[in-house]
């Protein structure tokens, strides 16, 4: 894209490269990296998470085979690992465009049209998801004040997983936020996005 001023009376033209966006182009660039940079932040954060889960249940297998012991905690705290993986993760899949995405109607369409299509559809999806974010909270506050707990032997507060999810799932909306800004300013500059 050129854009001409006046120079001391001469016309210039200055490129303006089509990663910026048009509207508040720095501002923009730099909450995108910003919630990139979550993004990742929450994706080490799950790995963490991960690699805790396997020392668990190997500590499990390692008791229960040589001992007959058990921790009582590896199923449940499993269970509470896994879904801060997969919230945690979210946004840094979607960021690396490794969700699963159904193109077949969009590759028989003109690029521009596809392009308007993937800002509406990842529009909704960010309104959807703000959503559920939502009602995430309230659940979260609500076990908060209610002083839920798991119920089993360990009685673990209930807004603990919960609130792990929550910080998912917000790093997962923002990352939307910002896949849904680099969609529309990929209707005029033909960039791929996701």
């Amino acid at each position: 894209m050129k854009i001409s001023y006046h120079n001391s009376g001469l016309v210039s033209h200055r490129t303006i490269s089509a990663d910026r966006y048009h509207f508040g182009d720095i501002e923009m660039k730099r909450l995108i990296q910003f919630i990139d940079g979550l993004s990742n932040w929450a994706s080490n954060v799950s790995a963490v998470v991960l690699g805790l889960m396997t020392i668990l249940i190997l500590v499990e297998i390692i008791l229960w085979n040589l001992f007959e012991k058990t921790t009582l905690i590896a199923g449940e705290y499993s269970a509470y690992g896994l879904a801060a993986i997969i919230f945690l993760g979210a946004g840094y899949c979607l960021k690396e465009r490794g969700h699963i995405r159904i193109t077949l109607v969009l590759g028989f369409l003109p690029k521009r049209l596809s392009r308007v299509i993937t800002f509406i559809a990842t529009g909704i999806t960010t309104a959807f998801m703000g959503y559920l974010w939502w009602y995430l909270l309230k659940m979260v506050r609500a076990t908060i004040r209610y002083d839920s707990t798991s119920g089993t032997l360990t009685n673990t507060p209930l807004w603990i997983p919960q609130m792990v999810m929550l910080i998912g799932a917000a790093c997962f909306f923002l990352q939307l936020v910002a896949i849904t800004i680099k969609a529309c300013g990929a209707i005029g500059s033909g960039e791929e996005v996701v």
